[in-house]
């Protein structure tokens, strides 16, 4: 049998016609839609509709809402999700939604995580972060970091965790492993990207789309976005610039995303970072594809097959995280 080849070498002509599509109706939506408090609350319900259309969840699938939100600091919030005939339990996906810190959810995300729980058997746990403008960095971080520890304190082994993010939800899962290597803590095993938001100044989705338009936003509109978050934070600060100096145990990470978004520099610069730095990174360019197009189901015919490609990632490092931990086992007898 013919091993099936990742990414394709080009892509279909729905996903042409989407991107089309797209740069006809969302792009000048969102330049219309204002980035302010009450622009974001137009953006969410738009996003939401959007993306209960043409990216819902699978049916069959089991949700279990999770709330245990303090009165002030972080808090754990979010959902279990269970895809169809999802029943493995021995590890589990920590899933970061992006969206620029500032209008996704978990439940806009079902598409993806219901996806990737049935294409992996396993369950996901879906991260809801407080969302700017309201809430300003660190914010999102630090509640990722509490879903992390919820998740270790319910007697997660950190060798059976992979944590898996889109956009600012990419940032944010490597910003987390990231705070684990340089306090001396025990990593997740592996990172699954989709688009992963790499550079906080927005200076390399800039220049790439200088080169070649992106259908979805203006990266001037998506920087907008992002300032809500930032304010005025550094970002040639440490911590936003995402150095590796040091990162060498980094955890295996499969990086993806679409040929046509702006983004696409962010995670080719992400994982050359990685790699320089002596980790082991899969990079992947969807020809053709979109930002986060794993999340169009119904419109993209390469959406599922990138998400069985993740899954099929997470499930290889996981296998391998505990081949490594048996044999340490065995030494240690």
């Amino acid at each position: 049998m013919r091993q099936q080849k990742w990414p394709p070498v080009r892509a279909s002509l729905r996903s042409h016609a989407a991107a089309g599509v797209t740069s006809l109706t969302l792009r000048p939506l969102t330049v219309v839609i204002p980035p302010s408090r009450r622009g974001v609350l137009v953006a969410r319900r738009v996003v939401a509709t959007g993306l209960a259309v043409i990216g819902p969840g699978l049916a069959g699938s089991r949700i279990v809402p999770v709330d245990r939100s303090a009165s002030r600091g972080p808090s754990v919030r979010g959902e279990w999700v269970r895809g169809p005939r999802a029943r493995r339990d021995d590890a589990v996906i920590l899933y970061v939604h992006g969206s620029a810190y500032t209008i996704c959810s978990a439940r806009t995300h079902r598409g993806i995580t219901t996806r990737l729980s049935q294409a992996s058997g396993l369950p996901v746990f879906a991260c809801d972060y407080r969302l700017a403008p309201n809430h300003r960095f660190p914010s999102a971080a630090d509640d990722v970091r509490a879903a992390y520890e919820w998740l270790l304190a319910e007697g997660h082994d950190p060798d059976r965790i992979v944590i898996a993010g889109d956009s600012a939800g990419g940032q944010l899962a490597v910003d987390l492993a990231l705070q684990l290597i340089n306090e001396g803590a025990r990593p997740p095993a592996a990172l699954a990207l989709f688009s992963p938001l790499f550079d906080p100044t927005f200076e390399l989705a800039a220049g790439r789309e200088r080169l070649r338009r992106d259908p979805m936003i203006s990266a001037a509109r998506a920087q907008q976005l992002l300032d809500l978050y930032f304010a005025d934070e550094d970002r040639a600060a440490p911590r936003l610039t995402l150095s590796f100096d040091g990162a060498g145990s980094f955890p295996a990470t499969l990086v993806q995303a679409g040929g046509r978004e702006m983004m696409a520099a962010d995670a080719e610069a992400l994982a050359a970072a990685l790699v320089a730095a002596g980790g082991r990174c899969e990079l992947e360019i969807w020809p053709g594809q979109m930002h986060v197009f794993q999340a169009l189901s119904r419109v993209v015919p390469e959406a599922p097959a990138a998400i069985a490609r993740a899954a099929e990632f997470v499930v290889t490092e996981l296998d391998a995280a505990n081949r490594r931990g048996s044999f340490e086992l065995l030494e240690g007898a």
